[in-house]
């Protein structure tokens, strides 16, 4: 089972991420420095540890269908966000592939020339 500081060492390896404390210090916010735009929140909601991520509509439902431990995004819309129970369900290495897709549909869009 994957802990705050797995989700925070993941995402920032990732390129050009920052860690931010928008509300305090109970919810830890992952951006892009960039574009500032969060792509993760690790939140404790009801004595719980979850992350959300913002994923594709389709695959948002598909992934709430397959896992228990995968619900519309807290706080947030919920065609675009899913919340992630970390002691739930889902195996590591599918969490880590939803933390890289936050992060590919939050970075910065290439300007074309």
């Amino acid at each position: 089972m994957l802990e705050k500081e797995d989700i925070i060492a993941y995402s920032l390896g990732l390129p050009g991420v920052y860690e931010d404390h928008p509300f305090g210090g109970s919810i830890v916010a992952l951006r892009h420095k960039a574009n500032k735009k969060s792509f993760v929140f690790l939140i404790y909601a009801h004595g719980r540890l979850h992350v959300n991520l913002k994923c594709e509509p389709l695959r948002a439902e598909l992934l709430r269908q397959t896992y228990a431990g995968v619900i519309p995004g807290y706080h947030m819309n919920k065609a675009h966000w899913n919340s992630v129970f970390l002691d739930e369900d889902i195996p590591d290495s599918e969490i880590f592939g939803m933390i890289k897709i936050s992060y590919e549909l939050t970075k910065p869009k290439r300007k074309a020339k």
